[in-house]
């Protein structure tokens, strides 16, 4: 039997159902899921399945990511709800390639762990595998592992396993909404272009599920834990001299400005730090950013197309502003400049939950 896979919460569970269920079945797991966006994210569902495939002793084939094939089927659907007319695209093109994948192995029969998603409708689901019986032979599947407490059930499994548990289908479109919904801030789809890793980023999620990975390998004990803790997003930051001259800057991690704008000179300078006379802003030179950093940069550009990472960014900040919790706006710029200056900020801090591998 060939099983479509999406992800591992879904997918650990439900394999070992099918597994006591049906013993006489070889099951072949499929990941095909072009619908997830970033391909961070998908790269970060697919190592989990990996493993949880592993543990299960079942072999594992990987579809291809053709995200832009799946964005051309969707087209014209991108404002339809969870469980709407785009969702059943999406099955459809998924149940294709899996049916086509099942023919060609040879299989009869097929089922996907999206039946369990409590995020979908499994009438949706067996209406689009029943038909693809009717056109290509191969059975469809259609379990409820849901029932009588099959939800519970996955719950206590996710938890025990330590799988990873994304808060969202994997949709561009579905993400949007969702993030709309609950008043938050998408930042699944920040992508700096220093290739900086963001605090509880998607990045940073996949470098430490690998890391997790790692530590089965040689056997270490370990806990995953979720901490709370002050996130922050910068949007965009533009320095200007006088009415037009664009100066390149770089703005600290944790560096906000209430009301994106503010105008002023350079009133005082105490050590190495600068200060405009509005908005607690505070300016520094590259050359000083070097030597509190231990970078060796030569232009601000360099700085900001291959920043370091945030820790190595608070550290500097720390050391210039020591009070702690500090959100007061850092520039770096090549020269402290004269004149008037209009600096544009759009940054944000929230709330927010980011994971932890603890060696035990």
């Amino acid at each position: 039997m060939l099983v479509h896979i999406c992800c591992s919460v879904d997918s650990h569970f439900f394999l070992e159902k099918l597994q006591r269920d049906y013993p006489d079945e070889n099951l072949t797991g499929f990941f095909y899921d072009p619908n997830i966006h970033p391909y961070s994210e998908y790269k970060l569902r697919y190592l989990d399945v990996q493993r949880s495939c592993k543990k299960l002793g079942i072999d594992l084939l990987e579809g291809e990511y053709d995200f832009e094939n799946w964005m051309k089927a969707v087209r014209g659907l991108e404002n339809e709800p969870e469980k709407g007319a785009r969702c059943e695209v999406c099955f459809d093109k998924r149940f294709s390639v899996s049916a086509d994948k099942a023919l060609a192995l040879g299989e009869k029969k097929i089922t996907t762990t999206l039946l369990v998603s409590p995020l979908k409708s499994q009438e949706q689901l067996k209406r689009v595998g029943d038909a693809f019986y009717a056109k290509n032979g191969v059975e469809f599947i259609a379990v409820d592992y849901r029932a009588d407490g099959g939800t519970q059930d996955q719950s206590r499994v996710t938890k025990e396993e330590q799988l990873y548990r994304q808060d969202y289908c994997g949709c561009i479109f579905g993400l949007t909404m969702q993030r709309d919904q609950q008043n938050k801030l998408m930042d699944e789809m920040f992508s700096p272009i220093s290739q900086q890793i963001l605090p509880a980023s998607i990045e940073e999620r996949l470098e430490m599920y690998e890391q997790r990975m790692q530590l089965e390998d040689e056997g270490i004990d370990y806990k995953i834990i979720r901490q709370k803790f002050l996130n922050y997003r910068q949007f965009s930051c533009k320095l200007i001299k006088g009415k037009t001259q664009v100066i390149p800057a770089h703005a600290l991690t944790y560096s906000c400005l209430p009301r994106k704008r503010a105008q002023g000179k350079v009133e005082y300078t105490l050590g190495n730090v600068h200060y405009l006379n509005r908005e607690e802003i505070c300016f520094i030179t590259l050359a000083h950013y070097n030597t509190l950093a231990g970078t060796r940069f030569t232009t601000v550009n360099d700085l900001i197309f291959a920043t370091p990472s945030v820790e190595t960014e608070l550290e500097v900040r720390h050391k210039l502003l020591p009070m702690g919790y500090s959100l007061s706006p850092v520039i770096v710029v090549d020269e402290i400049i004269e004149g008037k200056l209009t600096l544009e900020l759009d940054a944000k801090t929230y709330d927010d939950t980011k994971e932890v591998l603890v060696r035990l």
